[in-house]
């Protein structure tokens, strides 16, 4: 509250990615919308993350839980295409990420779903490389 009544806010949440293996959110308020949604592209510029990707897909099945959101993303079979809804499928398409399942569960609040899917993200690890019997036997 101030002197002459409420004093209108907005809350932008911008999710920015280049398609090859990179995407950040920022979250910013501000007095008009052009300028909330501009925070948030900046903030989201700091935040960029690198994704571990094989294929067009991630290389393992991961499970992550930020605050009430859960999320369950599994690698899926070439030509399958992005088997996710809402937030998840925004973030998984700009990372790049061709093939993949994903599962909310939890939580309803969007903010958190793209939290927990970039957490997810942030946890894939490359598969190690299996060595040949051959080249371990010498």
């Amino acid at each position: 509250m101030v002197a002459g009544g409420k004093r209108m806010r907005f809350r932008a949440c911008v999710v920015i990615g280049d398609r090859k293996g990179r995407v950040g959110m920022g979250l910013a308020k501000g007095v008009d919308v052009q300028g909330s949604i501009e925070k948030a592209v900046t903030s989201a510029k700091k935040r960029l993350i690198t994704i571990v990707t094989e294929r067009g897909t991630i290389p393992h099945v991961v499970n992550v839980k930020f605050r009430a959101a859960r999320v369950l993303l599994k690698p899926a079979p070439t030509g399958s295409g992005v088997i996710a809804g809402g937030a998840a499928r925004s973030v998984l398409d700009l990372a790049g990420i061709k093939d993949v399942v994903s599962k909310m569960l939890g939580s309803k609040n969007k903010i958190n779903n793209v939290q927990a899917v970039l957490l997810a993200l942030s946890k894939l690890q490359p598969r190690k490389k299996q060595r040949d019997e051959k080249t371990a036997a010498s």
